[in-house]
């Protein structure tokens, strides 16, 4: 057992102290928590465009205010050719949305329904709709939507200002920073911990590049196909899709859901339902057989059913936050425990260390 001393015991206390620091920062500043996460994930997509202009030879510095530019540039069209037209979409699906339409629409399909399925009781689901639409759709939680919606546009401002500077910092300075947090590890661990950290970065970078391009090509390919499909909000849909996608195995279904309920809508009867399955089926075709194994067979490194049950963990821990988040956590602590695992059996510092003798010759 090693002995107390003085060093070890300052030591602890201002490991203590800084752990507690940082919990009362996540807890009082969680929105500048999530913004310099964001950061770190633009930065972590952005820098081999930033490394391949600085091998070109142009400044790094100067090579990072043209990316960034680029960047905000595509938010700016997006913001005023894209948003609008997916507000408009909306407003007018919005619309359709009172309580009247929605009772027409459930007594159209209840009638399709009973034809097909003589033992279905008359007024079944137009009863349960309306009950349903009435919960959903009072003042109070209305008034509580537009609250949220408003605190969401704000976070979005405030996130539109905070990111790409602190991206630029990040895509700057990330060696300089890195190497100031190395200077804090005993050097005995230091090339483990550097290896760690370089596996991280590299694997978390190409997921993310791979999973911002993948819901770029899916919303791409909903869209088309349910514009072909006949479905006047394809676009609206189309994104939502893609947003979706982002969730492994559960983002196809929402897409399938959406877009049925959305045909159901417009049309108020199944007429529309078979074209819009069909177009999601497709691009569900074109995601498995060509988007994923073009964009995921370096970044992918666990089982299928692995990946599940994780992202069923994530799900029953922080609902769809935690499903989003599930993957990248999950591959940090995969990468965490196999590289340390491979230096407590290679390194005799590892063993050294837990069994207070020296390794083997």
């Amino acid at each position: 057992m090693r002995n107390i001393t003085l060093d070890r015991v300052v030591r602890f206390i201002i490991g203590l102290a800084a752990l507690a620091v940082s919990l009362v920062i996540l807890y009082n500043y969680s929105n500048l928590v999530v913004f310099l996460v964001l950061a770190m994930i633009l930065s972590y997509i952005l820098d081999p465009f930033a490394n391949r202009l600085q091998s070109m030879g142009l400044n790094r510095t100067f090579g990072i205010t043209i990316i960034l530019a680029t960047v905000i540039l595509i938010l700016v069209f997006i913001s005023t050719s894209v948003i609008p037209i997916i507000a408009n979409q909306m407003a007018e699906l919005t619309a359709q949305l009172n309580i009247e339409n929605i009772r027409q629409i459930a007594v159209k399909v209840e009638n399709q329904l009973i034809n097909k399925f003589d033992f279905l009781p008359e007024g079944f689901l137009e009863e349960n709709i309306t009950i349903v639409f009435n919960e959903l759709f009072n003042v109070n939680q209305i008034s509580s939507i537009v609250s949220d919606a408003l605190s969401i546009f704000t976070n979005i401002f405030s996130a539109v200002l905070v990111v790409p500077f602190a991206a630029f910092f990040f895509l700057k300075d990330g060696s300089k920073i890195r190497r100031d947090l190395l200077q804090l590890v005993p050097n005995k661990y230091f090339e483990t911990t550097l290896t760690v950290i370089d596996k991280i970065e590299k694997r978390l970078g190409l997921y993310f590049r791979s999973v911002l391009f993948q819901s770029f090509l899916v919303a791409l390919s909903s869209w088309t196909t349910l514009s072909i499909a006949g479905l006047d909000n394809s676009m609206s849909v189309g994104i939502a899709v893609g947003l979706a996608n982002t969730i492994p195995y559960f983002g196809p279904i929402l897409g399938y859901f959406l877009s049925i309920i959305v045909s159901i809508i417009e049309t108020g009867n199944f007429s529309m339902v078979a074209a819009c399955v069909l177009a999601i089926f497709i691009v569900q075709m074109l995601d498995n057989i060509v988007f994923q194994p073009m964009l995921f067979s370096r970044s992918a490194d666990m089982h299928p059913v692995a990946i599940l049950f994780i992202i069923l963990v994530g799900a029953e821990t922080a609902g769809i936050l935690g499903m989003l988040i599930a993957i990248p956590l999950a591959t940090v602590i995969k990468i965490m425990i196999t590289q340390l695992s491979w230096s407590f059996n290679n390194y005799q510092v590892f063993r050294r260390d837990v069994t207070g003798l020296p390794g083997p010759d």
